[in-house]
């Protein structure tokens, strides 16, 4: 797939044409949201997004129109870190849509603090995971055959080590107890933010194999890939205090947000892509860590997810 560039520097695949098909984008007025939007719009798509800014929805709107033009941006209002939203979200979707064909979970959040949502759940478990979950197993059948799930997930879950100079890679643990019930995750005692993240972002993995597999033989694709690290807010949340006063620095070694969704937009629209329940590293498939392909626990992962995504 090449990438060209429109009057507002979005990266458009080139001889991928969208019309008549549905996508939903969550994390949409994000910087790389804004690009992923953007772009799958200009390719013909009609494009459903979730913001809890409805001035920023507003804005992405008559950003759209303003570069690629046209009217094929809806913009839905929710905090997806509520279960009620998402239903609320969910039910939307499925009342106005009778199809949809790219669903792209690109919403996250890296937190300084411990602190628990309305439904009692870790705040990085409810965003960076459950939120794409719970949404793609309300839509299953609005899901078509040849439909694309993509996940943005983080490479934080092979290595959660802040600095990387010398030693060995830290994968995040996973513990089985905690698998019992989501509100067991990233517990108060012993709380490490970017572990915190990186753990949420496993789970995201983990139950995004899954989904694979069991939406193989309807002809849906579930990938996961880690755009690279990318100059947004949510980067400049992770960069530790000592090297805060260096972040104008830091960021100019950074992907623009156009390179990291164009890693995005290739799983997505890419017709040379084939195959499910991957992770990618930018362009590249790549292993994720060693839980991740634990049946056991990918098992405990579904189970615990699907429970508190239904109420149960």
């Amino acid at each position: 797939m090449s990438v060209a560039r429109d009057a507002g520097a979005h990266p458009v695949p080139v001889g991928v044409d969208l019309r008549g098909t549905t996508a939903l984008v969550t994390g949409g007025t994000g910087g790389m949201g804004r690009v992923l939007v953007t772009a799958l719009a200009g390719a013909g798509a009609d494009v459903v997004t979730v913001t809890r800014d409805p001035a920023r929805g507003r804005e992405l709107v008559a950003r759209v129109a303003r570069d690629v033009g046209g009217d094929r941006v809806q913009v839905l209002t929710a905090d997806l870190s509520s279960r009620a939203d998402l239903h609320a979200v969910a039910e939307r979707v499925r009342s106005e849509r009778p199809e949809l064909h790219l669903v792209v979970h690109n919403a996250g959040a890296h937190f300084p603090d411990h602190a628990l949502t309305v439904d009692g759940v870790e705040r990085h478990v409810a965003l960076d995971h459950l939120a794409g979950f719970t949404l793609t197993t309300l839509l299953e059948d609005r899901l078509r055959a040849g439909a694309r799930v993509v996940t943005v997930v983080s490479a934080a879950m092979n290595d959660t080590r802040r600095v990387r100079i010398g030693g060995r890679p830290r994968p995040v643990r996973l513990e089985p107890a905690q698998l019992d019930d989501v509100r067991l995750l990233n517990p108060a005692a012993g709380f490490v933010p970017f572990e915190a993240y990186a753990r949420a972002k496993l789970l995201a993995t983990m139950c995004g194999y899954e989904h694979a597999g069991r939406l193989a033989a309807s002809g849906v694709t579930v990938n996961a890939v880690h755009p690279g690290i990318v100059g947004t807010p949510l980067v400049d949340a992770m960069v530790p205090g000592p090297l805060r006063a260096l972040r104008p620095l830091l960021r100019r070694a950074l992907l623009t947000p156009e390179a990291g969704a164009a890693s995005v937009l290739r799983l997505a629209t890419d017709p040379a892509v084939t195959g499910t329940g991957h992770y990618y590293e930018r362009a590249a498939r790549a292993e994720s860590p060693p839980a991740s392909h634990d049946a056991r626990l990918r098992a405990m992962a579904w189970e615990a997810s699907r429970a508190w995504a239904f109420g149960r």
